[in-house]
Parts: C-alpha cells; sequence; structure tokens
C-alpha cells in the first residue's frame, strides 16, 4: 500500500455530505470489486496494513476516486486482499463508478460531531434543529453506522423528543430527500399508523379524493415490514409503484392522483433508514413516529392530512387514553408546520376488509369500488369515512356531508373510472376487474373447532399466517375471512382460507395456524355467551 505522508494535519470541509474530514495521511491503493452488495458502503484493508496505519475494523474512512467521494466502513482481512488493494463491495463500487485496478484514495476522517449531540440526548438534553440536521446529514452520508443509528433512537425512545426536536427532525426529514411541488392550492394526504390486516383504505380513498374537482392526491405508501402487505405491496398488483418523481409528478397533474411507493422517489429517504434499525429493536420512539409520518407528508408539499389512529386488542395502540395524547401531538406539530391536520381514532381491533395479502387484498378494493354487492362493507364504509373527512377538511364539503360526497363518488362510478385512469398512467392495464385476480392454487380451509359467537379475530396472528404462506413477496399468497366478529357459526364451518402457490408453504402454514387461535370463539347457551 502506498502511503503519502502530510506533515501537518490539515482540516477541510466536504460540501457534499455536509462533514468535517481530517487528512491526516493519504492511502493510495488499487481497487478490488468484490461481486456482492451488502446495502452498506464497506471497504477491505489488509489486517497488518491497516494497524500499522491506526485504521481498525469499524472505523469509517473517506473513499476517494476522482472528483467523487464516499465514506465508508472499514473491514480487514488476513490473507483475501494483497498488498496495495482495497476491497470494495458493488454498494460503493457503483457509487464512485470504481472499476478493478482503478487507483482510489482513503482518507482519515475524524470523530464526527453528531457522536457528541447523541451522547447529549442520550444524556438527557435537548437538542436544536443544528444538532438534528447534522446527526439526520452523517447518517446519511453512511459516516454514522448502525451502532451509534441505533443508539440515537434508543436515548430517543428513552427520552423522548420534545415538540421543537420533532419538528427539527420533521424538517430535517424533508430535507433528507427531493421535494414534490405541484404547484396547487388543495394537494391533500392520508396516513395510517398501521397494525391492522387488510385495510386497504388508501387505494379506496385516493381515486375518491382524485374524482372531486380542484383536489390533488400524490399517495406515496410503504412496503410491509411485519404485516402481510402494505399499501404499495398491493397497489403492485395493479399497476408499478416504483416511479422517479419526476414521473409521479406528470402522473398527478394528469389524473390529480397516484399510489406509488415511497422509497422510490427518494422523498424522506432518511426515514427509510431509521425503519430499517427500528424494526428489529421493536421500537417506536413518539417523536420519530411523528416525524416520520408528517415529514413524507410536508415533502409533497400536502396542505390537508388525514391521519387514522386505529386502536383496539392486537393494534398498535390499545389504550384509548394513549391514542388521544398522540392525537393531540399529531395537532400541534402538524400546526407548526403549516399542516392542517384532522385525527381520527378508529376501531382497529380486528382485520378491515375480507383479503389479507396482495392479491386478495387487491380483490376487495376493485370490488368495493365496482360497486360488487359481496364487496366488504367495512373497508367500503371506513375509505367513505376518512375520505368524507378530508374532503371537509378541505373545504369542499360542509361539515357532516363529506361522506355522503365520498359515497357519491363510489356509487356513481367516478372512483372506479379514477383509479382506471391511474392505473393506467402507472403502466397497469386501467381495464382489469376483481374477476381477473386469482389468488394462489393451494388452498386450506380453517374450520370453527365449536360452535359459539366469534368473539374477537387476532390481527397479528391473520397476518403471520399470510406471511408463511408467502405474502408479500408471493402476491397469490394470504388469508380470506369468510367470516367477522359478533357472527355465530357452528362447529366445522369455514371461518377462513389460507392461499398460497407453494404446496410446502401452505403445509407450514397450516402448521403454524394449529399452534395459534386466530379466531376467539364464545359459547352461546340460552341466549347467554359465555
Amino acid at each position: 500500500m502506498k502511503i503519502k505522508n502530510n506533515e501537518k494535519q490539515v482540516k477541510r470541509k466536504d460540501n457534499k455530505n455536509k462533514i468535517d474530514v481530517w487528512k491526516y495521511k493519504k492511502y493510495v491503493c488499487k481497487a478490488k470489486i468484490i461481486p456482492i452488495e451488502t446495502g452498506k458502503n464497506i471497504i477491505i484493508l489488509k489486517e497488518d496494513e491497516a494497524k500499522r496505519n491506526d485504521i481498525y475494523v469499524g472505523y469509517r474512512t473517506m473513499l476517494k476516486y476522482k472528483n467523487k467521494k464516499v465514506a465508508a466502513i472499514v473491514d480487514t482481512s488476513l490473507d483475501y486482499i494483497k498488498p496495495g488493494e482495497a476491497g470494495i463491495y458493488l454498494d460503493v463500487a457503483k457509487k464512485l463508478h470504481i472499476k478493478n485496478g482503478d487507483k482510489v484514495e482513503i482518507l482519515h476522517m475524524n470523530m464526527p460531531a453528531s457522536l457528541k449531540y447523541i451522547k447529549q440526548k442520550m444524556n438527557g438534553e435537548s437538542l436544536d434543529y443544528k444538532s438534528i440536521k447534522t446527526i439526520v446529514n452523517d447518517i446519511m452520508a453512511n459516516v454514522l453506522g448502525e451502532a451509534e443509528t441505533s443508539a440515537w433512537i434508543t436515548s430517543a425512545y428513552i427520552r423522548g423528543f420534545n415538540d421543537d426536536e420533532t419538528v427539527a427532525l420533521t424538517k430535517a426529514t424533508v430535507e433528507s430527500g427531493s421535494q414534490l411541488n405541484l404547484h396547487k392550492k388543495y394537494v391533500l394526504d392520508k396516513h395510517c399508523i398501521g397494525g391492522v390486516a387488510g385495510n386497504r383504505t388508501t387505494m379506496v380513498l385516493v381515486p375518491i379524493i382524485a374524482s372531486i374537482p380542484g383536489l390533488y392526491i400524490p399517495k406515496t405508501s410503504s412496503r410491509a415490514i411485519t404485516s402481510a402487505a402494505g399499501t404499495a405491496d398491493t397497489m403492485e398488483v395493479l399497476a408499478n409503484v416504483d416511479l422517479p418523481k419526476e414521473e409521479l409528478e406528470r402522473i398527478v397533474l394528469k389524473t390529480k392522483g397516484s399510489i406509488v411507493w415511497g422509497g422510490g422517489v427518494n422523498l424522506a429517504p432518511i426515514d427509510d433508514k431509521l425503519i430499517r434499525i427500528r424494526h428489529p429493536l421493536s421500537i417506536d420512539p413518539e417523536g420519530m413516529l411523528l416525524a416520520s409520518i408528517l415529514g413524507k407528508k410536508k415533502s409533497v408539499n400536502s396542505k390537508y392530512v388525514i391521519i387514522d389512529i386505529p386502536i383496539g386488542r392486537g393494534a398498535k395502540i390499545s389504550d384509548i387514553n394513549h391514542a388521544n395524547k398522540l392525537a393531540e401531538r399529531f395537532l400541534t406539530i402538524s400546526k407548526r408546520l403549516g399542516l392542517k391536520t384532522e385525527v381520527l381514532v378508529t376501531d382497529g381491533a380486528e382485520p378491515i376488509g375480507n383479503g389479507v395479502g396482495p392479491i386478495l387484498e387487491a380483490i376487495d378494493v376493485l370490488k368495493v369500488l365496482e360497486n360488487k354487492t359481496d364487496a366488504p362493507k367495512d373497508l367500503r364504509h371506513k375509505s367513505c369515512i376518512l375520505a368524507g373527512k378530508l374532503i371537509e377538511l378541505a373545504g369542499k364539503a360542509k361539515k357532516g356531508e363529506g361522506y355522503h360526497m365520498a359515497m357519491a363518488a363510489l356509487r356513481s362510478g367516478k372512483a372506479l373510472k379514477k383509479m382506471k385512469e391511474i392505473i393506467t398512467e402507472q403502466g397497469g392495464d386501467g381495464n382489469i376487474k376483481s374477476s381477473d385476480l386469482i389468488p394462489g392454487r393451494y388452498t386450506y380451509d380453517y374450520r370453527a373447532p365449536t360452535s359459539g359467537q366469534i368473539f374477537h379475530i387476532d390481527n397479528k396472528s391473520i397476518a403471520k399466517i399470510a406471511r408463511i404462506a408467502g405474502s408479500p413477496l408471493d402476491k397469490e399468497a394470504g388469508v380470506v375471512l369468510f367470516k367477522s366478529r359478533g357472527q355465530i357459526v357452528k362447529k366445522g364451518e369455514k371461518l377462513f382460507r389460507i392461499y398460497s402457490k407453494s404446496e410446502a408453504n401452505l403445509d407450514i402454514a397450516i402448521k403454524a395456524t394449529e399452534q395459534m387461535e386466530p379466531v376467539e370463539m364464545r359459547k352461546v347457551l340460552l341466549g347467554v355467551i359465555r
């Protein structure tokens, strides 16, 4: 490894990544491309050379090739890397357009200021906008790794974020990526905090809103993390959801609505990084939750927002007092961000709709839009409640009249026509019907183990069964519910059906179902439920 020593430490500013770099030594070596993507910026140095030059596993360095630079995590090898080489994984090679044998520079980096701010938060101090912005910038530039980011998330969970910190993180979230500006007066948005199986209200709400004169709704949605399907997974059954920002803008200006995957348009990308780390930890700091949701709304320049907080047994939030406090914070932060927001606390104790899984949920959505008699009534009703409140919020209907306006858009066929336009512009078949969608060929019917009344259908169990069957990667997999809470059934009557395109996955799902109690029954004797 060829080393060029500098006699003095020279501090310089890296304006692109907005971090300070101490240039102690410059290592010039040949690139050895490792044809593996890790999802992180990683380079490998020969162990003895790295130690000799005060570089150790886990250190951050700045890798430079021509006029481009990227922060990378150091790993070391005893014999895989030869002297004078730097092993470079595909993630980094693609970003810097490096090929085998290219000469690259490795620069030492100083301890980032963001670590100081993270420690301050761990000690219970409040952070200002500059500190939070620095942390976000360093995460985006890969200067902070998963360990440091986890420490920040954990400190936010334990210490909490006040309103000033939440507003600061929301603004930094928006600034972490690109923004959409339609230059329209009425830009609307909607978000559900999740936790309810099925619940594809977004895919019914968007065409309803887009069919109302003067209203625009550029909806960006997520893919599944722990659920059987996210809105983006279900919409992907009908159309392309991975679109660049310019294409999203064109579609919304033409059709007045869209349903796309948020990760594809580079809107609030810091949020995806934080979610990936929050998920394994199973923690969701309230301040980060608020910043995540409202940051995405600000990134598309929404002015009117409806927030759905489902509560109940098995939902993310089970306590009404907790839900009301969260709703108040949504309203407080929204006002400071210039958003006109309304929050609805809804029943989330059971799944919404009949289907759980991409194709099965898409069937439910199309049936509602097609006004089919067997369309799930709960999905239609809740979608119209949310859409109606959003219409009222934008001043297009008087209070109490929004629901009827939303229902009229469904019954008249205007919402279905609008959905067909959106599907077509997103590269799908605008003439597709619910009857065209076929779920997996392998099925299993779960039957009532005893006669009685259905007391509870568990969201988590139903979602887990659908995932074991293959959802959401297998679009054909999932669960269809035949019964709902409160219905009286006889022993042996079908309660739900599992679908899969894999016989092996179905067998595993059946065995898992036998270990759960996805449907809780109560005996009925002489009109008394026990």
